[in-house]
């Protein structure tokens, strides 16, 4: 994927696939406006671009960024799942919260979605809370035609569950 792929003209955006040292600050701003994660939580997102950046792709992180405007305004980071073939989890996405509900992040995981099967994956996971306060998520995971294959009840904490996503790609 080039940095010159342009998304639909009413986001005026150029997705880029290239970690860019500045990145860093720029996931811990996006993941910090959506007021969904602790600080320990955006710490592990920024530190995923970290690794990418130190390592490159030997560290197993993909990245997309959707630059707006001139300003990044979401990403998404995805890898494939160690000891599979072709099943592959998307870690993180996410919009500032001041351009959420504009389409930013369907587009960017579609985007996703094509990249992991260029990239010869077959599945996809992701996984959430099953907090209440996170059911704005898992209703993007279904519209973006996601479905339940687990659920496991106090995982993160006594009642609050992790629920598994899975979409089945065509290869």
């Amino acid at each position: 994927m080039s940095s010159q792929n342009q998304t639909p003209a009413t986001f005026d955006c150029i997705v880029r696939d290239e970690v860019l040292p500045h990145d860093p600050d720029i996931i811990r701003a996006i993941v910090e406006s959506t007021d969904f994660f602790h600080p320990w939580e955006v710490n592990i997102a920024v530190e995923l671009a970290e690794e990418r950046l130190s390592k490159g792709v030997a560290s197993g992180y993909e990245f997309l960024f959707a630059d707006c405007n001139g300003s990044t305004d979401g990403y998404v980071c995805f890898g494939e799942i160690p000891c599979t073939r072709g099943s592959y989890d998307v870690y993180w996405i996410a919009v500032r919260r001041e351009c959420q509900g504009q389409g930013l992040g369907r587009r960017l995981m579609q985007l996703a979605e094509l990249r992991i099967q260029q990239l010869a994956g077959r599945r996809i996971y992701l996984e959430t809370s099953g907090r209440p306060d996170y059911l704005p998520t898992r209703t993007f995971y279904e519209r973006c035609q996601y479905t339940v294959a687990a659920e496991l009840p106090d995982f993160y904490a006594p009642g609050d569950s992790k629920i598994v996503y899975v979409k089945c790609l065509d290869t």
